[in-house]
């Protein structure tokens, strides 16, 4: 089962909020005090109340409300411009789900109706009022309205939502982990040897129980002569409960600390940790939804991209929705994911611009329209690649041309980390193109460490036979040859410019086997003469055998592109 939009009217600042897409991971984005959190507390009023009836009684669609509805409160959130014209003003929630092969069985044979696409439900809140009810369209709306409180059942037992606040005391954290802890230890619920365990623990209770309420009954008789017995008991379902309650972790990190005793910034990392086992180990048959307001807070950097992966993970298998102001923490793969909220209304993005905009972020002036960025090593290899890739492959072209993809210069490989933090700051996917030697791979390795990069986000500029190679390597000589005669003198066709070592320094040694210095500055010159002559022909640029690691650069970058097209 999976929550596929979610709708509101008349919640606190959200007059109206229609159809929001929910995906598996889902980010609300927008400037601060415009309705993030009101659209995120909305959904998890509408979750919670729905999951938590599950044992609760429900007649023609209404639920007691003092019972059961604990975070709603109508003066705080209906609209206080409407109160003005009304006290029956309603809150009204609508979420829509769809079910798989198996949930629409379990559907039919339970409910006893035939599901024909998704399953809505509406939740109305007024003043001490809470309904439930099922605006389903089209055939079948009458048999659906009539079972409304056997789908709202069906619904709760296979939903399990978790809500992490952006501020949170102490004992909130707490309660957060002890939820979860609790949840993981459901599963002994239908364990043999658990289940023979509680009976001892009831026998060995109920004498107690019983002697109590035998003193609880002489004391009562002497004031209400119409007592006949006190019984005193504990159900098998609170017993249960009491043995998944109270659980402490003890987090080592030098010094063995209670949880409860860390910063908010390691409480929600257990939280999370926890959630990401539980959603990884199955949640007996329910399916996990995880809202999160602001999950960056307390966090620096390295620990928000290490979060960002976290989220992912459950993701997979579970949905997430979280609130941001923190771009490292957009889904830049799928646009529409990003629901922007502004001025009280929400909607999904249609351009990463959009985004950053709405978070304040300021990309350069080449990079403003791009949403892939190709990181190379130098100003010589982005002047290059550049007419390589628009030469030989049309949708890099395209691509190059509107300013989606672009490239940009490391400055040199050691900077790589720092080049794709700044990268996703500005809303930018990341490839790397990157010399095959020490610094490079030294650098790649850093940011894959730092949870940066993934092994599918770099092609190395390999030349078969070498021990290091830089992109000149991949490059024809002959089309070079004839400059490097004519301006410095050298030619190529001498034995030190063979080997094994990369092209800088075999063309450094075959300087120096002719009598010619090899400094710096003339490394620089020969590098931007040589990308001079291959945006002049860049047909001609690559050789043959070297044409399978550009041809995989190009599907690596193709392979993005489309994906970025594809959620627009």
């Amino acid at each position: 089962m999976r929550l596929v939009s979610f709708s509101i009217a008349h919640y606190r600042s959200i007059s109206r909020a229609k159809k929001l897409q929910i995906s598996s991971l889902t980010t609300l984005v927008g400037p601060n005090n415009e309705g993030k959190s009101n659209i995120l507390r909305a959904l998890v009023i509408a979750l919670g109340l729905l999951e938590g009836v599950r044992n609760t009684r429900i007649i023609r669609g209404r639920v007691a409300y003092r019972q059961n509805v604990d975070r709603y409160n109508w003066e705080r959130d209906f609209p206080i411009g409407l109160q003005e014209t009304t006290t029956e003003g309603k809150s009204k929630f609508d979420l829509e789900f769809a079910l798989d092969d198996a949930e629409s069985a379990a559907f039919h044979k339970e409910v006893g109706s035939k599901l024909n696409g998704t399953l809505p439900i509406r939740l109305e809140l007024g003043r001490g009022t809470a309904a439930f009810s099922v605006p389903k369209q089209g055939r079948g709306k009458a048999k659906l309205s009539e079972k409304q409180d056997s789908i709202v059942r069906f619904l709760s037992k296979r939903i399990s939502l978790t809500y992490i606040p952006s501020i949170r005391t102490a004992r909130e954290a707490e309660q957060i982990v002890d939820q979860l802890l609790g949840r993981a230890l459901l599963v002994l619920d239908d364990n043999a040897e658990y289940k023979a365990a509680l009976k001892v623990i009831t026998k060995l209770q109920q004498p107690i129980l019983d002697g109590v309420a035998t003193e609880i009954t002489k004391t009562m008789k002497m004031f209400i002569k119409g007592i006949a017995k006190v019984q005193l008991q504990i159900s098998e379902g609170d017993r249960s409960q009491a043995l998944r309650v109270g659980t402490q972790i003890i987090v080592d990190d030098g010094a063995a600390t209670l949880l409860e005793r860390k910063g908010d910034g390691v409480q929600s990392l257990a939280a999370l940790a926890l959630m990401r086992h539980l959603s990884e180990s199955g949640s007996l048959g329910q399916h996990l939804i995880l809202a999160i307001e602001e999950p960056e807070t307390h966090l620096h950097p390295e620990a928000i991209q290490e979060l960002k992966g976290v989220l992912v993970q459950i993701a997979k298998k579970n949905q997430v929705i979280v609130t941001t102001h923190n771009p490292l923490l957009v889904n830049r793969t799928n646009i529409g994911s990003n629901i922007l909220v502004q001025d009280s209304l929400a909607r999904p993005a249609k351009q990463i611009s959009e985004i950053r905009d709405a978070l304040g972020v300021r990309a350069a002036d080449n990079l403003r329209h791009a949403e892939l960025i190709l990181l190379v090593e130098g100003e010589d290899d982005k002047r290059g690649l550049h007419p390589i890739l628009s030469n030989a492959y049309p949708v890099l072209k395209d691509a190059l041309v509107n300013g989606t993809l672009a490239l940009d210069s490391l400055a040199g490989g050691s900077n790589l980390a720092y080049k794709v933090s700044q990268a996703r700051s500005a809303l930018c996917s990341v490839h790397c193109f990157i010399d095959k030697d020490d610094c490079g791979v030294t650098a790649v390795d850093r940011a894959e460490k730092e949870g940066l990069i993934e092994p599918a986000d770099v092609n190395f500029a390999i030349c078969e036979g070498r021990d290091e190679s830089e992109l000149e390597d991949l490059y024809d000589p002959a089309i070079y040859e004839p400059m490097l005669l004519n301006k410095f003198g050298v030619a190529l066709n001498h034995s030190k410019f063979k080997g094994r070592k990369k092209w800088s320094d075999r063309l450094a040694d075959t300087f120096r086997a002719q009598g010619k210095l090899w400094k710096n500055q003339t490394e620089e010159e020969i590098k931007y003469r040589i990308a001079e002559i291959v945006a002049a022909n860049p047909g001609a640029a690559i050789q043959q055998h070297h044409r399978t690691i550009i041809d995989a650069l190009a599907a690596g970058l193709s392979s993005k592109l489309s994906a970025l097209n594809s959620t627009r």
